[in-house]
């Protein structure tokens, strides 16, 4: 069992930066009147509240959580959205969930302070015939237990949650559930373990298989935000699960990660699924569940900045309630008519199109164009090179990487899944872990980038030029160590390699091995004369995902030798639509 395979850590009591004014434990049931503000930082309420804290759930197991709700006054039973994450469930008016609002440039008078961090607000929703049910989560500040990280045990909790909600007598028996990053993800494992009144998920950008998106992407041990959330977060009385000690014991897929997975095939509820091509933490995770989910009523909306904003934008606050008040409350709006899919194509020059209508991902017109690696040249063609060739770079010197470039001589949109087929050796070591990035350079070679967030001060510059990935967007990156190579027979297709990740498979002295690379998804438009650079290197490319955490460094050694042309053609996959 994988419960016997958890590795737990002490917890922490929750910390002064991240108590907020509600984090008391104070159980009861009062009224914040219309008018109310929580502090005068935060939106005023727009109608009256009914606020039951502290209220106390028992789970299967006799484990006692506590939740706090927010409702509509009156008697009218409403449904209920479930905002269910680590994170205290009073930590909105907190110094840290602040300082994220001024990281991405998003003042706080835009909520109510009511809301948990990255979930709906009580202030918006309240107003509009629903309640909000905040948890703290077993092992988490209140709550008893010890807490695990991203787990199937989150969805077999929450499904208690759920239906324990249906049965309360303000609740017409409807529970959904919203919210962004670690509130996305638990919808996928809440959904899987198929809570009879769960009604409707909306997971807006979150990995979805904690060893491929977290800890271990393309087999690496990067595990700095891992750190930077087991310390920062999961504070309670208690035992948290020590995720960066299981890594250290368990670096190949085993019972234990595969837990971190849910089960996609069984989440059939309708979802409405947001995501980005720019998050390096949440894109690879949400497109996979996406299209793994066996939801025969799924939408997907892909924008073209930061999750944060996104989610609070009221345009997308409304769209949500569109998908909210179909599904919870039986409306008849329209929202069928959606279409499936709305992708955005990002120019990187201030002309991005987004909310492009099309009924799957990649959109119909799409073809899977083979842009081969000339290592003479440097140069990418869609015709092979006759002669073989290679490219090299000394790990430990600069440039320790290889770049291949192709102009544009008309309008093209990339938009889909690329990858990289390559021909690789490694000289004079066993391994090599691979990075590669997708460029947009300019008609005059000077690379393209764009900020994801409001904030676009001296600050975010300095923390974007190598890092803070989420605040900036620089192109679709992948990685992988070679070692860890084997497909996937089951779930890798044509256009997405997917890697087993169960065993090691080192490099012999002379070795020529192909391996092919997953990229995240990608939109983006090239003007004529622009043009598309593929790097390939031994080090991070684009540094952290988050600002002031550990940078991954690539254990690597030696040469590294990229094989081109003949019988050893190299090519990066673009999915290029038709004009």
């Amino acid at each position: 069992m994988s419960e016997d395979l958890k590795i737990y850590t002490a917890s922490q009591p929750l910390p002064p930066m991240r108590t907020g004014l509600l984090t008391p434990f104070e159980p009861g049931t009062r009224t914040l009147e219309a008018g109310y503000q929580v502090a005068p930082q935060f939106m005023p309420l727009p109608v009256d509240v009914v606020f039951e804290k502290d209220v106390a759930v028992t789970l299967r197991d006799g484990v006692t959580v506590y939740v706090d709700v927010f409702r509509p006054a009156g008697t009218e039973k409403v449904p209920v959205v479930v905002a269910y994450s680590p994170y205290g469930k009073g930590q909105g008016t907190s110094i840290s969930v602040m300082g994220v609002f001024g990281l991405v440039g998003l003042p706080n008078s835009i909520v109510s302070g009511l809301e948990k961090f990255e979930a709906p607000d009580p202030a918006y929703w309240v107003a509009r015939g629903y309640a909000i049910c905040n948890p703290d989560i077993r092992g988490v500040v209140d709550s008893e237990g010890d807490s695990v990280l991203w787990d199937r045990q989150d969805g077999r909790d929450c499904y208690d949650i759920v239906e324990w909600l249906a049965e309360q007598e303000w609740c017409d028996g409807k529970v959904g559930m919203s919210g962004t990053s670690y509130l996305a993800a638990t919808q996928w494992f809440t959904a899987a373990e198929q809570p009879p009144h769960l009604v409707a998920i909306n997971p807006w950008e979150g990995i979805s298989d904690v060893y491929r998106d977290l800890v271990l992407r393309g087999g690496m041990p990067d595990t700095g935000f891992a750190q930077q959330l087991q310390d920062g977060s999961f504070f309670g009385k208690g035992q948290k699960e020590d995720i960066l000690a299981e890594v250290d014991k368990y670096p190949l897929v085993n019972e234990l990660w595969a837990n971190k997975i849910p089960e996609f095939d069984k989440i059939t509820v309708p979802a409405y699924v947001v995501a980005s091509y720019s998050n390096t933490l949440h894109t690879a995770g949400t497109f996979r569940g996406w299209r793994r989910i066996a939801s025969e009523d799924k939408w997907l909306r892909i924008h073209n900045g930061q999750e944060w904003p996104d989610y609070y934008d009221p345009e997308n606050v409304e769209d949500l309630r569109r998908f909210f008040d179909h599904f919870l409350k039986g409306i008849e709006n329209g929202w069928e008519q959606t279409p499936r899919v709305r992708y955005s194509v990002l120019d990187l020059e201030g002309g991005d199109a987004v909310a492009v209508p099309a009924e799957s991902f990649p959109p119909a017109g799409v073809s899977s164009t083979k842009f081969y690696l000339d290592g003479a040249r440097r140069s990418l063609s869609t015709e092979v090179p006759a002669a073989e060739a290679s490219a090299a770079y000394s790990v430990a010197l600069n440039p320790n990487a290889v770049s291949f470039i192709t102009r544009f001589e008309k309008e093209t949109v990339i938009v889909g899944y690329p990858k990289a087929h390559l021909w690789v050796e490694a000289k004079d070591a066993d391994d090599m872990d691979l990075f590669v990035l997708i460029q947009k350079l300019d008609k005059f070679g000077t690379p393209l980038q764009a900020f994801t967030v409001p904030n676009q001060s001296p600050m975010a510059h300095d923390l974007t030029d190598h890092g803070a990935t989420i605040l900036r967007y620089k192109g679709s990156d992948g990685r992988l160590r070679v070692s860890a190579r084997h497909l996937d027979g089951a779930l890798a297709t044509d256009d997405i390699p997917a890697h087993t990740f169960d065993r090691v498979e080192k490099l012999t002295p002379d070795e020529v091995v192909d391996i092919e690379i997953d990229l995240m998804p990608v939109g983006l438009a090239f003007h004529p004369g622009e043009q598309l650079r593929f790097i390939i290197s031994s080090a991070n490319l684009l540094g952290t995902l988050m600002p002031g955490i550990r940078e991954y460094v690539g254990a690597n050694a030696g040469q590294h030798v990229i094989h081109t042309g003949g019988e050893r053609a190299s090519y990066l996959q673009l999915p290029i639509r038709s004009e």
